[in-house]
C-alpha cells in the first residue's frame, strides 16, 4: 500500500507548502529511500522567488529539490551492491538510455530526461524534497565515510566537474571564476584539483568572496566596489586562459571576456536567462564559447573525490535547518550576505 510522507511543494512564487504525498513500494531494480539531507539549489530559489527562470515557468504545483542524500530503506527485486541503512548520494539525472543522445554517450542531453524538480517539461518532473523517495538503484552512489550533508553536495560538485571537463586542458592555466555561489566555489575546487596555476574570483558579496579565498582562489575582486581591478587584466589582449561564468549575469560575462587572452575558453554555467554577447571581442580574440549543462558520469566521480579527501565541500555548508523550517531555509539561502549552501534535514 502507498504510504503518506511529507514533501516541500512550490505552488507559485513565494507560495511554498509542506504537503503529504504518496510513496509506492520499490519495483524491480529500484530502492525505497529515507531522505537524509537536501541542499537548496539556485534553480530551487528561482522557483521560490520568481516562479521560474527565463522562459521556464511553474504551471502546476511541483515538489522541489534535486541535491539529496538518503538512507536505503528497502531494496526492490534484483538490486545488489546496496544495503539497507546505507547512506547514498542520489543522482537526480535520469536519462532514458534509448534516445539518439544517450546512444552517443551524451546522457545530459537526453531527449526524455527526467531530472528531479524541473518545470522544463509539462507535466513537471516532481523533485526529491520528500521524506521518502523511490529511485532506481543506478541513481544511488554509496557515500560511506561522508556525512549526509557532504553526500548531498555530490550534485552541484558534478556540475562543476562537468564544466571542468568541458573547459579542457587545465594544467598550468590561469582561471577566472565570475559568480561565487556554490557552483562558483565548486568550480574553484575542481579547477585547482585539475591543475590550474592561478585562480581569480569575482562577485558582489564580501561574504562569498571570503569563502572563495578559503576554497583556494588566489585573488578575489568585489565588482561592485572595484571593477577597475579586473580591468587591469585586460592589458595586452587579456590574461586568463579559462573563464567559468557562474553568475548568469551579462555584466559579469562581458567583463570576463574582456580579461580573456586570445584563444581562451569560456565555459557558461550560470543560467539567468538569455544574455547579450560582445561578439566582436569573442571573434577578434578567437575565443571558444562552450555551454555546460548538468552532468551524468561526473556524479559518481564527485562522490569518490570527496571520499578520498581530495575535495572538501564542508566549508560551503553554512546552514542546516529541519523540514518544518523549510521556508526559513529558502529565505536564508536567498541571502548572499550570510548563506552559501543551506540544507534541509529530513
Amino acid at each position: 500500500m502507498p504510504a503518506a510522507t511529507q514533501a516541500i511543494v512550490i505552488h507559485a512564487a513565494r507560495d511554498l507548502r509542506i504537503e503529504e504525498v504518496q510513496t509506492e513500494a520499490p519495483g524491480a531494480g529500484e530502492v525505497r529511500l529515507r531522505l537524509a539531507m537536501g541542499g537548496i539549489c539556485g534553480s530551487d530559489l528561482h522557483y521560490y522567488n520568481h516562479g521560474g527562470f527565463g522562459a521556464i515557468r511553474l504551471r502546476e504545483p511541483m515538489i522541489l529539490g534535486h541535491e539529496v542524500s538518503a538512507y536505503v530503506a528497502e531494496l526492490g527485486l534484483g538490486v545488489d551492491g546496496l544495503t539497507v541503512g546505507q547512506l547514498v548520494a542520489v543522482s537526480p539525472s535520469r536519462p532514458c538510455g534509448q534516445c539518439r543522445y544517450c546512444a552517443e554517450g551524451l546522457h545530459n542531453q537526453c531527449l526524455n530526461m527526467r531530472f528531479y524538480g524541473s518545470a522544463m517539461p509539462f507535466p513537471h518532473i516532481q523533485g526529491a524534497f520528500r521524506q521518502e523517495l523511490v529511485a532506481k538503484a543506478g541513481q544511488c552512489v554509496p557515500a560511506d565515510g561522508l556525512s549526509a550533508g557532504e553526500a548531498a553536495m555530490a550534485e552541484p560538485l558534478a556540475v562543476a566537474l562537468h564544466a571542468t571537463r568541458r573547459a579542457g586542458e587545465m594544467l598550468g592555466k590561469r582561471v577566472l571564476v565570475t559568480g561565487c555561489g556554490p557552483i562558483g566555489m565548486l568550480s574553484i575546487l575542481a579547477a585547482r584539483r585539475a591543475g590550474a596555476a592561478e585562480i581569480v574570483a569575482t562577485d558582489l558579496s564580501d561574504f562569498t568572496l571570503a569563502l572563495a579565498r578559503k576554497c583556494g582562489a588566489d585573488r578575489t575582486i568585489n565588482m561592485g566596489r572595484e571593477p577597475e581591478v579586473l580591468a587591469e587584466y585586460n592589458a595586452d589582449k587579456g590574461h586568463f586562459d579559462v573563464l567559468y561564468e557562474c553568475s548568469g549575469a551579462a555584466p559579469a560575462l562581458t567583463a570576463g571576456i574582456m580579461a580573456m587572452r586570445p584563444r581562451g575558453v569560456i565555459v557558461q554555467l550560470g543560467l539567468g536567462g538569455d544574455m547579450p554577447l560582445p561578439m566582436m571581442a569573442i571573434t577578434a580574440k578567437e575565443l571558444d564559447l562552450r555551454g555546460s549543462f548538468r552532468f551524468h558520469p561526473e556524479f559518481a566521480t564527485g562522490v569518490g573525490l570527496m571520499q578520498k579527501g581530495l575535495i572538501d565541500v564542508k566549508p560551503l555548508i553554512t546552514h542546516t535547518l529541519p523540514l518544518d523550517r523549510a521556508e526559513e531555509a529558502f529565505t536564508l539561502a536567498s541571502d548572499r550576505t550570510q548563506a552559501m549552501k543551506a540544507q534541509i534535514a529530513f
